[in-house]
C-alpha cells in the first residue's frame, strides 16, 4: 500500500540557524554562552543508533542544535548497534580498570552531518542483543550498575583531560540516572566542571545495594544523606541532583511537581532546594521538522487538509481491517504500562464505539494490559485494531490518520506524542500533567481533564466526540493545532542559558 506520509527522518537538517533561536523576542544565547565552549553531552541512548523512548529522540536532536551554539560532543557506550554503524573508528585513549569498571578504549567518529561522537568501548558491558538497559525480552541486565558507572565514569575522564589529551569539556551534560554518576565521579576526582543533569523521568532512579560501592569506585563518605545515599542504598540519580551544578527537566509542570511528595519519589525535598537555590530549571522538549504534515505551514485550506486526513485514515482502515467509518478515529500510540493510563483508554473505549468511533492501538508493554488491549480487539471487531509492536513509520501514518490522540497519562514529564499529534492534525486527549499541560490548550488544540480515572478521560472523550459533531468547531481546533511550533529554537537557546549561567558559578 502507497504511503500517504513522508515517513523519512530529519536528524541530519537539525541546524539551528540565528534567526530561529532569537525568533519572538527570545535572547539571543550566544551573547551569553561563548562559542568557544566545549561541552560533552553524556546519554545511554541515541535515535540515530539505539534508542528506547524519548532520550534517544533529544539526545539525536539536541546536540545538533547545539553545535551552532558551542563545540558539542557526545559521548554514548559502544553498544553492539553503535559499532556495527561504525565498524571503523578512531582509537583516541586506552584507558585502565577501575575499580571493578573494565578498561575501556576511547572511539571517535563522526555522524554524517558533521556531528562528533565518543564511544565508550568495552564489548564485554555493550556488545549485547536487546535494548539499552536490558534483553529485548524484558527486565534489566544484571550489571546494569557496572555499565552505567563505567559510562559515567568515562564522562570525568574526558573531563579530567585524560581520555583525548586534545579536547577536555568546559562542562557536562548528563541525563537520566545512566549517567548521573558522572557529577559525583567530578567532585570525588577534584574537578571543578560545572554539570547539567537533565531528569527525563525522576521514577527510574538506579538504586543499588550499598555493598557496590567499593566495586563502582565511589567513596565512603560519599555514603550519607549529603551525597549518593537514598534510604540506604546508592542512588544514580541522587547522586547526579546532589552534586551536579543545575538540574533540568523536560516541561516547567513537571518541574515543579516533582519537588512535591506526590511526584517527588522521594526526593522532593533536595529537588524543592534546588529549585529555591534556582538550580532546577523545566525545558520543554522540542520534535524535528520531519513531525510536520505535507500541508502544515503552507496556510491549506479546510478542504485541503480535510481530503488529506480522509485519505489517510481510509488507509489505516485498510491496514488494520476496520470497516472504512464516517465516525471519528481514536488512537493509542504509546508504551502499554500503567503510568500511560492504558487502562483508562478501556474504559473509555465503550463510549467511542457507542457514538459510532474506532479505536486503533498499537504498542507494547505490560503483558496483563498487552493482553486485555487484545481481547478488547477481538471483541470489538468492526471498531477495535490492535497491534502489539511498534513501528516508527506505521506510527506516523496513525498519526496522519487520527482525529484524536487518547494519551491519559498519570505522570508524564515532557511527552512527545502529543506534539506530533498535534502537528498531524490530531487533538490530544491527555490527563492534566507534565508536559501535557504546557503543549496542550485545553478546548483549542486538545481536551485536558483533571481527574486520572476512567470518568475522568471519559468526560473528555465526551468532549471530544461534540467537538467532532460541531463541524466548524473541530475544523478550528484542528487547524489551530497544526499550527503550533514545538522546534528546538527555544528550549535550544534555555539550554545555553543554563550552561553560561553554570559557567559563571
Amino acid at each position: 500500500m502507497q504511503a500517504v506520509i513522508d515517513t523519512s527522518s530529519a536528524t541530519s537538517g537539525h541546524a539551528l540557524t540565528y534567526a530561529a533561536a532569537v525568533k519572538d523576542g527570545a535572547p539571543d544565547p550566544r551573547s551569553a554562552l561563548p562559542s568557544a565552549t566545549r561541552l560533552l553531552f553524556v546519554t545511554s541512548e541515541m535515535g540515530d543508533f539505539i534508542k528506547a523512548g524519548g532520550l534517544g529522540e533529544v539526545s539525536s536532536a539536541l546536540p545538533r542544535q547545539l553545535r551552532a551554539l558551542c563545540d558539542v560532543r557526545v559521548l554514548i557506550p559502544g553498544f553492539r548497534k553503535v559499532r556495527a554503524a561504525k565498524p571503523a573508528m578512531d582509537i583516541v585513549a586506552q584507558l585502565p580498570r577501575t575499580a571493578s569498571l573494565p578498561p575501556w578504549s576511547l572511539g571517535r567518529f563522526n555522524t554524517p552531518d558533521g556531528l562528533t561522537i565518543y564511544a565508550v568501548l568495552c564489548d564485554e558491558l555493550y556488545d549485547r542483543e536487546g535494548s539499552p538497559y536490558g534483553p529485548f525480552a524484558g527486565g534489566d541486565f544484571s550489571d546494569n550498575d557496572i555499565r552505567f558507572a563505567r559510562l559515567s565514569l568515562a564522562a570525568a575522564e574526558i573531563a579530567a583531560g585524560e581520555a583525548d589529551p586534545n579536547w577536555k569539556p568546559d562542562i557536562i551534560h548528563v541525563n537520566d540516572w545512566p549517567s548521573a554518576l558522572a557529577p559525583g565521579y567530578l567532585r570525588w576526582k577534584g574537578l571543578s566542571t560545572p554539570s547539567i543533569l537533565t531528569i527525563h523521568n525522576l521514577a527510574y532512579q538506579g538504586l543499588y545495594q550499598p555493598a557496590r560501592m567499593s566495586a563502582l569506585g565511589i567513596p565512603d563518605l560519599a555514603f550519607s544523606v549529603n551525597g549518593a545515599e537514598f534510604h540506604g542504598k546508592i542512588s544514580f540519580l541522587k547522586t547526579g541532583i546532589y552534586y551536579g551544578s543545575h538540574v533540568t527537566t523536560v516541561s516547567e509542570t513537571y518541574a515543579r511537581e516533582i519537588t512535591t511528595a506526590e511526584h517527588g519519589c522521594g526526593l522532593e525535598g533536595l529537588l524543592k532546594t534546588r529549585m529555591d537555590e534556582g538550580r532546577l530549571t523545566g525545558i520543554v522538549n522540542g520534535i524535528d521538522d520531519s513531525w510536520t504534515s505535507p500541508i502544515a505551514g503552507e496556510k491549506a485550506p479546510t478542504r485541503l487538509i480535510r481530503q488529506w486526513k480522509q485519505k489517510n485514515a481510509t488507509d489505516i482502515r485498510q491496514t488494520f481491517d476496520l470497516p472504512q467509518s464516517r465516525g471519528p478515529l481514536f488512537s493509542i500510540i504509546s508504551r502499554l504500562v500503567h503510568q500511560k493510563g492504558i487502562d483508562l483508554s478501556i474504559e473509555a473505549a465503550e463510549t467511542i464505539i457507542a457514538n459510532g468511533g474506532q479505536l486503533i492501538v498499537t504498542g507494547r508493554g505490560e503483558p496483563r494490559l498487552e493482553d486485555a488491549i487484545e481481547r478488547l480487539a477481538r471483541q470489538n471487531p468492526h471498531a477495535i485494531a490492535a497491534r502489539i509492536g511498534f513501528d516508527d513509520a506505521e506510527a506516523r501514518r496513525i498519526f496522519a490518520a487520527s482525529d484524536f490522540l487518547l494519551m491519559p497519562s498519570r505522570f508524564e514529564p515532557c511527552g512527545l506524542s502529543q506534539m506530533y499529534a498535534q502537528r498531524f492534525g490530531t487533538l490530544p486527549i491527555a490527563y492534566r500533567t507534565g508536559g501535557l499541560v504546557d503543549t496542550i490548550e485545553d478546548g483549542l488544540s486538545g481536551f485536558l481533564f483533571s481527574s486520572p480515572t476512567g470518568a475522568g478521560l471519559t468526560s473528555a472523550v465526551t468532549r471530544a466526540l461534540q467537538a467532532f459533531k460541531t463541524k466548524r468547531a473541530f475544523k478550528q481546533m484542528r487547524e489551530h493545532a497544526m499550527a503550533k511550533r514545538f522546534d528546538w529554537a527555544r528550549p535550544t537557546h534555555r539550554y545555553a542559558d543554563v550552561y553560561a549561567r553554570a559557567l559563571a558559578a
